[in-house]
């Protein structure tokens, strides 16, 4: 997964297109796909090169049911996932019990998107999608923006964490991680730092 960061880090610098997002300018390339062939959510790349700060942050926005006051009071990951709607609704338990019941199934599907009261904050992960293709568990995610400047870096680091949780429960071995996002970008503050890390990666 570090591996995929810094590459998709590197091709953001070198030919992303300029652009603005939340006032700040950024290089951006629009619909990048990424595959990581084996997500573990110990990755020694982000262990060396990632704040543990955001990357506790981030844990905690994944799986402590919580509001988030630096987003506004938005509802945590941890809530839309294992308590959608403050309703009580787990939906990675949904999905242990779908494809349980058929390992054939592609519709092990859950939305983080509660449109009923995400007004002025829309998640950037909202669509998380579960299937046995063959024999592994595999993970299709789709997010409207991610920064792999700052950030992208965790959630990957999560959404391992949530694949992992789910194969263990079916006790099937864990495969591919797929992400489609429409704007991978990097804010101006961090093009230094990520040409930095990049250089030190390549010694």
């Amino acid at each position: 997964m570090g591996e995929a960061w810094l590459d998709a880090s590197r091709l953001i610098l070198e030919t992303g297109s300029l652009s603005r997002y939340d006032g700040t300018m950024t290089r951006e390339i629009a619909h990048l796909t990424l595959v990581i062939a084996y997500p573990n959510p110990v990755d020694p790349i982000i262990s060396r090169h990632g704040d543990p700060a955001w990357l506790n942050w981030i844990h905690k926005n994944f799986f402590v049911q919580n509001r988030v006051k630096d987003l506004g009071n938005a509802a945590s990951y941890a809530v839309r996932l294992f308590n959608y709607g403050y309703r009580g609704r787990d939906q990675i338990q949904g999905i242990v019990k779908r494809l349980r019941r058929d390992r054939e199934t592609r519709s092990a599907t859950v939305t983080t998107f509660m449109p009923l009261t995400d007004t002025s904050y829309i998640p950037c992960i909202s669509l998380l999608d579960f299937w046995i293709p063959g024999k592994k568990l595999e993970l299709v995610v789709y997010a409207h923006s991610l920064d792999f400047g700052k950030k992208a870096y965790g959630n990957l680091v999560e959404l391992a964490q949530l694949q992992s949780l789910v194969a263990k429960r079916l006790k099937v071995s864990v495969g591919r991680m797929t992400l489609y996002v429409k704007s991978a970008h990097i804010y101006k503050p961090e093009w230094k730092l990520m040409r930095q890390i990049g250089r030190h990666r390549m010694l």
